[in-house]
């Protein structure tokens, strides 16, 4: 059996919760990286040590760490979803407009919510991670995020 050594980063107690929101304004379908805004927002807390929760509140766009320094990357994921979701499936719910229905499955397929560690008052990311907000909808929109940040 392989043995692995977990490093411990940090510890302590958790004495402090933040919460906050950011609205991000989308131009219709694609990617606005947000990780700056983060970012800043969780040094100012003072919060050290702990984990974030990003939750979008919406079920037409998604959040999504991934590679940003090649935006071929983005591109192609834009792609992949309208292959795995594409607009003319016939969906029964088109209530909302032909874009609705696959804008939920494309989210399903993502996620509307982030875990990310912070150690030291950063973020713990990847040399290439950033933070995305993922617009399904072909209309530009309003997309409300809420964060929680819990750790001492």
């Amino acid at each position: 059996m392989t043995m692995f050594n977990v490093e411990t980063l940090s510890e302590g107690s958790v004495t402090q919760q933040v919460n906050g929101r950011l609205v991000v304004e989308t131009q219709g379908p694609g990617f606005t990286e947000i990780t700056e805004a983060v970012s800043r927002w969780v040094f100012g807390t003072g919060v050290l040590n702990g984990l974030l929760t990003i939750f979008c509140r919406h079920t037409s766009a998604s959040l999504l760490i991934q590679e940003n320094a090649d935006p071929d990357v983005r591109r192609d994921l834009l792609t992949a979803f309208d292959r795995l979701a594409p607009r003319d499936a016939g969906y029964i719910h088109a209530t909302e407009g032909p874009d609705d229905m696959p804008a939920h499955i494309r989210t399903v397929l993502s996620g509307i919510s982030l875990s990310i560690p912070v150690v030291d008052g950063q973020m713990v990311l990847g040399t290439w991670q950033g933070i995305y907000l993922v617009e399904h909808r072909d209309r530009p929109h309003a997309r409300d995020l809420i964060f929680h940040l819990i750790g001492a």
